[in-house]
C-alpha cells in the first residue's frame, strides 16, 4: 500500500476522514481521534503481517535466521 501526495481528487475515504477531523474542537479530542485512527492501523497491519507470516511458513527459527543473515551489497 503506497500512498503519495499528487494533484488528484481526494477519494472518499479520504474526504471522511477529513470531515471527521473538523469536529474536532480540543487537544484531547484530536489526540482520542488520533488514537482509534492508530488503533485501526495497527490492526490493519497484524492482519497483513499474519498473512505474510501463513503464507510463507514462517517459524521462529526462520525468522531468527533472516534476522542474522547479512545481505551485503558485494563491491
Amino acid at each position: 500500500m503506497q500512498a503519495t501526495l499528487s494533484n488528484q481528487p481526494l477519494n472518499a475515504a479520504q474526504k471522511f476522514v477529513l470531515q471527521t477531523f473538523l469536529t474536532v474542537q480540543t487537544e484531547k479530542e484530536r489526540d482520542e481521534l488520533t488514537s482509534l485512527y492508530l488503533d485501526y492501523i495497527q490492526r490493519r497491519l497484524d492482519i497483513e503481517t499474519n498473512k505474510w507470516w501463513d503464507e510463507n511458513n514462517m517459524t521462529d527459527e526462520k525468522l531468527k535466521e533472516i534476522l542474522n543473515t547479512h545481505n551485503r551489497t558485494p563491491y
